[in-house]
């Protein structure tokens, strides 16, 4: 079947509060330029072609899940064409029990889909799912353009987005991994490649050249992979030491993660005045971002904004950001935000805790965000409200139930739990600031002495108030 598709939209008003724009302006002024051929013909013996996405036809198989789950994924697609610059003409759908192992859909669609893109102008086809070398080439082949896959599609957003260090060699990491298993050579290229002095037991017609163009090719992609998870080990150590200053410095951490665009950075923004951009596009936040926030009783403590995640990740995506992921791992508290305006918002929590649990995050505290509910249905909403009754629903646009949330992390944020009681001289009011920034004050009184507090600290806020420990204390 066939679904016309709409062209992307420009953001929306610019009253909207998502703070301070710092990079959109800058991303808003890049656009593709039309009318650019895409390229078919190999240059060399190997496949070396820039990704070039204008004038577009989604092909998808629906295996399993319902008609709606088809349509979600079509939808999600469409967006991820979009974000990577690409006009969508029109997309295919065939439902079938498993993709076909030669041309991914089966040869009566492959003609469909023939006479689509000629009908509509296409020059590029892109296919929902992770396709096989052979099915990319037969497709090609049959079809007469460019086709890419799910991954390459995720890939060049990501490229694009990329603007830190570690950023970009996470993704050219990912991509030559990618690549590196879709090497090819034509003809006599893949023959007789032992070396021309070679003997002992080859015989006639087995002293090739040597070393093959496509040999040569993946080698240095091996030798680039080691260099950049070289270089990634190095900014990682980076990382590890800011995290064990925090923990030395007893500051709780927080993370913002989910599904991509549901509204992460401008709950950040909302929280911390980051001033990090914010765009309706998918795979926005690449880099992580970290700022410092205050509970609301006054604790200071860490909030990170992470890479967004989506369903199927592709595997390389997964090991190159490791790294940037740990920062979900290594938090406090979690703060999974979730699109309350998504078709389906059930399906993003699944796909967020997938990953979550692959990466090792599984047992982090988890604190449920329903972000965008001024744009959300209300049916939705009170199907969220009984699946999730612990979760806190906001507006990071209009600013509705961030008190609640702001409220809901001071509560959830790990405090430490030794009880301690002291009578603290009025000199030594930093013992007091100590108590707000770690721990948990439960009650104070001032007497002729000191002021007399109850509280709950870490262990070394406890031995610093060691010196003034008493047996009781009032309550107020």
């Amino acid at each position: 079947m066939s679904n016309k598709t709409s062209q992307t939209q420009l953001p929306q008003a610019l009253d909207d509060y998502d703070g301070d724009q710092l990079e959109l302006e800058e991303r808003l002024s890049l656009r593709r330029v039309a009318g650019m051929s895409t390229q078919v013909a190999d240059i060399t013996e190997v496949e070396y072609r820039d990704l070039q996405l204008e004038r577009v036809v989604l092909v998808s198989v629906w295996s399993v899940g319902s008609q709606q789950d088809a349509d979600n994924a079509m939808w999600e697609l469409k967006m991820l064409a979009e974000t990577a610059g690409s006009l969508v003409l029109d997309a295919l759908v065939q439902r079938r029990s498993s993709p076909d192992s030669a041309t991914y859909v089966g040869s009566g669609k492959v003609q469909e889909l023939r006479t689509l893109v000629r009908e509509c102008g296409a020059d590029t086809v892109i296919c929902d799912g992770e396709l096989e070398p052979a099915q990319l080439r037969n497709l090609e082949d049959q079809i007469g353009v460019k086709v890419i896959d799910r991954t390459s599609l995720i890939l060049d957003i990501f490229a694009q987005h990329a603007h830190s260090a570690e950023g970009k060699a996470q993704v050219e990491m990912a991509q030559l991994q990618y690549l590196r298993h879709r090497l090819r050579g034509w003809g006599g290229n893949l023959s007789r490649q032992v070396g021309g002095r070679a003997a002992g037991g080859v015989g006639i017609g087995g002293r090739g050249p040597g070393e093959t163009k496509i040999e040569i090719d993946r080698r240095r992609i091996n030798s680039r992979i080691a260099v950049l998870r070289r270089k990634l080990r190095d900014l990682d150590q980076t990382r590890a030491t800011q995290r064990v200053l925090r923990r030395k410095n007893r500051i709780p951490s927080a993370a913002l993660v989910g599904y991509t665009n549901a509204g992460k950075s401008s709950l950040l923004n909302r929280l911390t005045s980051a001033g990090v951009m914010v765009d309706n596009a998918l795979f926005v936040t690449l880099d992580p971002t970290t700022r410092r926030a205050a509970t609301a009783d006054g604790r200071v403590f860490t909030l990170t904004d992470t890479v967004g995640f989506i369903r199927a990740l592709p595997h390389n995506l997964v090991e190159a950001f490791r790294s940037t992921l740990e920062e979900s791992v290594d938090a406090d508290l979690l703060l999974h935000v979730v699109d309350g305006s998504d078709t389906d918002p059930f399906g993003q929590v699944g796909a967020v805790r997938t990953v979550l649990n692959e990466i090792g995050a599984a047992n982090v505290a988890e604190l449920l965000v329903v972000n965008k509910t001024d744009a959300a249905p209300a049916d939705q909403l009170l199907a969220l409200r009984g699946r999730f009754p612990d979760a806190v629903f906001v507006s990071a646009r209009t600013g509705e139930g961030i008190d609640a949330l702001e409220q809901a992390i001071s509560e959830r944020l790990a405090i430490a739990g030794i009880e301690v009681a002291a009578l603290i001289p009025y000199s030594r009011g930093d013992l007091i600031d100590q108590i707000h920034r770690n721990g948990e004050l439960v009650s104070s009184e001032h007497t002729e002495a000191g002021t007399l507090v109850a509280a709950r600290v870490d262990a070394a806020v406890a031995a610093m108030l060691a010196p003034y420990q008493c047996a009781a204390v009032a309550q107020n």
